[in-house]
């Protein structure tokens, strides 16, 4: 008995002294970042609040000269020799412009490495979230999370934007492959099991940030009419409050409790009016109901649908709660740029139309998180783990997804599983050898693509190694020569897209599948 209470205090006493140095390491960061903001300008708060896609930065003395707060590498944007060491090479010779300025405030580049660190050339691709969310398993979907932040690393890079929390109601939207399930409670476990993968059970310098996105209704948008991309994609949402906070903004608040450092806002609407000029939705509920203390990002150019007026758009962005701005740059020059915002920013802020305090608080959220993830005592990466970046070990994880996530929707006459002595198997469909459709979208580019874009076993690649003699796998791919097997694998599906480009009127397969199937 005496042992057991003995153990008991001990236990009591590590637990008291993990919250105490937990709380006083929180009071020391905040007093660093109050005296940091207080010491800066608003030129440097505002390039803080700015974050610059590397592609389409114009030179990159421009994080000096404007003070980035972050760049990032959309779907596609990858250094020029697409391999882990020059993704650190890329990294820090961003990091190094930012500490030439007069504070040495590091950037924080994000990514989105949303079904494994998806745009390195090599890296380990995992199931999309949809098959992730067939498996249903929280322990792997962990495993996978901190296998994806262990390669994001391994390439110098700090934040992910993922996971993608949104709970997909209408299949017809491109982004339903990126949502867990249909059912609230799904999404919301895989979502906080994502989290936990990404970042720890605490945010600290061995996390990758995580980003739960996007907040909030996505996937359960009215069906418009008009070019594709609006129909779904950025529609807008017209539940009630009561359902709107038990099924959709569910995920982020458990999130939120797990600790999840940044959010996304979303493109659509509620009830007409945009999110992220929603500053109900985001200062009231997300961050003083919720009490979360993280960054609030915008999604990709998100504040330019507020307005035709870009200045409004930033007007109303800021004072509704968004923290950092992914700008993010463009190659036309009719768009608006990252100088454009910082200097209409800027401009706002000293005509009144933005308030300081809200400046500051934006500002205080960024530096806080990165100095929870060391990037003021570490800035510069060393590539001394590249070799993580598709690791076998990390590929078995993969296989191991891939198996736990596959769902068998018919098997009449108990065709399957195929006997491997089973004769002669002849192959069709293009989908049958093509890695880039079987790893869909955002895979090395946003869209994804055709063919060898990345290495991975094709289907016929699988059959022929399952197999003692590989002479009996033939492949037709359009089914013009079928060789007389004893069995015929048809491989259709869709071709990759993501987000707006995805959305469908109909679930239907296409007419050339269908023309396949009957041929």
């Amino acid at each position: 008995m005496k042992k057991s209470c003995l153990l008991n205090n001990k236990l009591i006493k590590t637990i008291t002294s993990i919250f105490l140095f937990q709380i006083m390491s929180c009071s020391s960061i905040d007093g660093e970042v109050s005296k940091l903001v207080s010491s800066m300008t608003l030129e440097e708060k505002i390039g803080q609040m700015t974050q610059v896609d590397y592609r389409y930065l114009a030179d990159k003395a421009d994080i000096g000269k404007y003070f980035l707060g972050s760049i990032l590498s959309g779907g596609g944007s990858t250094p020029p020799t697409n391999q882990p060491s020059s993704w650190v090479d890329l990294y820090n010779s961003f990091q190094g412009e930012a500490l030439k300025t007069r504070l040495k405030i590091p950037l924080i580049y994000g990514i989105d490495a949303v079904h494994g660190h998806n745009n390195v050339l090599g890296a380990t691709m995992f199931p999309h979230n949809i098959g992730l969310g067939c498996a249903n398993d929280k322990a792997l979907v962990q495993e996978i999370a901190a296998a994806t932040a262990a390669e994001v690393k391994a390439t110098g890079l700090d934040w992910t934007f993922a996971p993608c929390v949104a709970v997909a109601q209408d299949e017809r939207w491109g982004r339903t492959y990126e949502s867990f399930s249909e059912d609230s409670e799904i999404v919301t476990e895989l979502g906080v099991a994502s989290t936990i993968g990404y970042q720890g059970r605490t945010l600290n310098k061995n996390s990758v940030l995580a980003c739960a996105k996007h907040f909030v209704g996505d996937g359960n948008t009215v069906f418009g009419t008009g070019t594709n991309w609006y129909k779904i994609d950025r529609g807008d949402v017209v539940l009630d409050e009561e359902e709107l906070r038990s099924k959709y903004i569910k995920p982020f608040k458990e999130s939120i409790k797990m600790g999840v450092g940044s959010i996304m806002v979303s493109y659509n609407s509620w009830k007409g009016k945009k999110l992220h000029g929603h500053k109900y939705l985001i200062n009231d509920v997300l961050k003083k109901e919720l009490k979360f203390d993280g960054i609030v990002v915008s999604d990709w150019a998100g504040i330019n649908e507020l307005d035709k007026d870009y200045k409004t758009c930033i007007i109303q962005s800021i004072n509704a709660g968004i923290d950092m701005n992914m700008v993010p740059g463009s190659l036309n020059p009719d768009d608006n740029s990252y100088d454009d915002f910082i200097r209409l920013a800027i401009e706002s802020v000293k005509e009144g139309s933005i308030p300081m305090e809200r400046i500051d608080d934006a500002v205080s959220r960024i530096l806080k998180i990165k100095k929870k993830l060391g990037l003021f005592d570490k800035p510069i990466k060393a590539p001394k783990n590249t070799d993580v970046v598709g690791s076998k070990k990390h590929r078995d994880l993969a296989r191991k997804s891939v198996r736990k996530s596959l769902v068998l929707l018919k098997n009449k006459g108990d065709i399957l599983p195929l006997n491997k002595d089973s004769g002669k198997i002849t192959l069709v469909g293009e989908h049958a050898d093509n890695i880039g459709y079987q790893s869909g979208g955002w895979t090395i580019h946003w869209q994804g693509g055709s063919g060898d874009i990345t290495p991975g076993t094709t289907i016929l690649d699988a059959f022929k190694s399952a197999v003692a003699d590989s002479n009996s796998i033939h492949y037709s791919k359009y089914g013009e020569n079928l060789l007389n097997p004893d069995v015929v694998v048809v491989a259709v599906g869709e071709k990759p897209y993501s987000e707006g480009v995805g959305d469908r009127e109909s679930l239907h397969l296409s007419d050339e599948d269908i023309k396949l199937l009957k041929k």
